[in-house]
């Protein structure tokens, strides 16, 4: 998996904003492997935090003065979840996002080597989740919804993980990541 999230991210045409956005934020989707499975690792927010509360999504955040994204994904991985960068092999630039709130989000694909062991920030992140992937490729867990947002695709799309909704931008990346692995289907 890892080799083809590498070569999948190295021969993609990465669509990348240049404007239109007030501010830059980046994500890690952090991929690892459980008892021959293969996972993402995700966040639910808490209620204290600014935007998004309770939502599900990938770790990261706004990125610090000229710091270069990537690193901006690999610090608020840590900030939020407390893995350390060493644990972490970056596979690779997927495609920007522009969020509803103005801001373009960049993720990065990311390998956990090893066993780690997850510290959240108690004042963002209320649940560390490990979903195995093949719930995001199930198509009984999708569920689409038109909504109407300036500037944002209507289509919105949502996967149930037992009581957890994850949707909007993070369940898009999903979707997209997915479907360019060639995953989407299988």
């Amino acid at each position: 998996m890892k080799d083809r999230i590498r070569n999948c991210l190295a021969t993609l045409k990465t669509r990348i904003l240049m404007d239109g956005f007030t501010r830059e934020a980046a994500v890690l989707m952090p991929v690892f492997e459980w008892e021959h499975e293969y996972y993402f690792l995700l966040t639910r927010r808490t209620e204290e935090v600014q935007t998004h509360k309770g939502q599900i999504s990938f770790p990261g955040g706004m990125r610090e003065g000229k710091e270069d994204l990537v690193q901006t994904a690999l610090r608020e991985t840590f900030e939020e979840v407390g893995i350390e960068e060493s644990k972490i092999e970056i596979l690779g630039r997927f495609h920007d996002y522009m969020s509803i709130t103005g801001y373009r989000v960049t993720p990065f694909a990311g390998y956990i080597h090893g066993a780690f062991t997850t510290r959240p920030q108690i004042r963002e992140v209320a649940e560390v989740l490990q979903v195995p992937l093949r719930i995001f490729t199930d198509p009984s867990r999708l569920r689409i919804e038109h909504r109407t947002y300036p500037g944002v695709d209507p289509q919105v799309y949502f996967y149930s993980y037992g009581t957890h909704q994850i949707w909007g931008l993070t369940a898009r990346i999903i979707k997209d990541f997915l479907e360019a692995l060639n995953l989407s289907k299988e």
